[in-house]
């Protein structure tokens, strides 16, 4: 519990104090955001908002959860984790850089960036089934919690779906000021809690490192609550796709590590709506040759519907917090049902 405490208190430490020197440092170098101009107008404003703040967001992760292991030692999971997090933010970063670099607000091209994810979910995947030794069955709350065994090759599809899926779903959500990051430190909770919960209770859930995981979650909670500090309406800097990126990549390592494949989506739940509302929007238009919403992702749609910027913040955040709280309620409950509370 005390490496628990650490990771989370380090990472807001670190995030407090880098986000603030990252700031400085991009507005002396000019290295500001470049807006859509197809976005609503009133974030033409935003330009030039400094960017790229998911590096403090990441280092400060990657900080808490190594002063953690100050005298105790990593695992395996925890090692391969936290690569793959590093390495989604590495795309972000180049995707960051070019625009910044072009002055546009287009970086990496389709392809490539796709590509990129594509070799890091599956780099990742094939470690998890070849040194990690996942369990390969379909879990909701625990392992084999469905029944149905994907197989190595059904699982690693699985996980590069969900990896490229929430990736992109979180990248899509840093849309408003503190928008993702508040949202993120929810489902992160969750994570810490699952977590808590198998390392307390190994005969019911089989996993050789939930602390591990437990403590990258609770590292990412403090960056995230370090960085919303300076994030919030109105942001002093944005995370950018290399935040954005690391954070959907980091939700989804742990739901596949913690065994919880399916509950990823209702811990995840707002990020699962900002994707669906941007699925529908393109269907709709390329099918029906009409818009559903008045803009995609659904939180431009609030705001052009006439909602000021931080209520369609706020009540996002609530939606996160319930999704959280229906997340650990299903998880509890099935503890409940499996004598977990004997």
């Amino acid at each position: 519990m005390t490496d628990l405490l650490l990771a989370g208190l380090v990472g807001m430490a670190v995030s407090m104090v880098a986000t603030p020197l990252l700031i400085s440092w991009l507005v002396k170098r000019g290295i500001g955001q470049q807006i859509r101009e197809d976005g609503p107008r009133q974030h033409l404003t935003k330009a030039g908002t400094p960017t790229m703040g998911g590096i403090s967001i990441i280092a400060a992760s990657v900080a808490g959860y190594f002063v953690a292991h100050i005298g105790s030692a990593f695992t395996t999971r925890g090692i391969v984790a936290v690569a793959t997090i590093i390495a989604a933010s590495g795309i972000g970063f180049l995707d960051d850089w070019i625009k910044v670099r072009h002055q546009r607000s287009l970086g990496l091209n389709k392809r490539a960036k796709a590509g990129a994810q594509l070799i890091v979910a599956l780099a990742f995947a094939l470690s998890a089934v070849t040194w990690l030794k996942v369990d390969t069955h379909l879990s909701f709350t625990r392992f084999n919690s469905t029944g149905i065994n994907l197989g190595k090759v059904g699982w690693v599809i699985l996980a590069v779906l969900v990896i490229v899926g929430f990736a992109n779903a979180v990248n899509l959500t840093d849309g408003l000021d503190g928008l993702a990051a508040g949202s993120s430190a929810f489902a992160f909770a969750a994570f810490t809690v699952i977590g808590f919960y198998q390392f307390r209770h190994f005969g019911l859930y089989q996993n050789p490192a939930p602390l591990d995981e437990a403590a990258i979650a609770t590292a990412f909670i403090g960056a995230c609550c370090g960085f919303l500090w300076f994030n919030a309406a109105p942001a002093r800097i944005f995370m950018g796709d290399t935040g954005s990126l690391g954070i959907g990549t980091a939700i989804a390592v742990l739901a596949l590590l913690e065994n919880v494949d399916l509950l990823v989506f209702i811990i995840g739940g707002l990020f699962v709506i900002e994707t669906a509302s941007v699925v529908v929007q393109v269907a709709s238009f390329r099918l029906l040759h009409r818009r559903v919403l008045r803009m995609a992702p659904i939180h431009h749609h609030f705001e052009l519907v006439g909602w000021p910027e931080t209520t369609v913040i706020i009540r996002f955040w609530i939606l996160s917090g319930l999704f959280t709280a229906v997340a650990l309620g299903s998880f509890y409950a099935d503890f409940i049902a499996r004598g977990g509370g004997g």
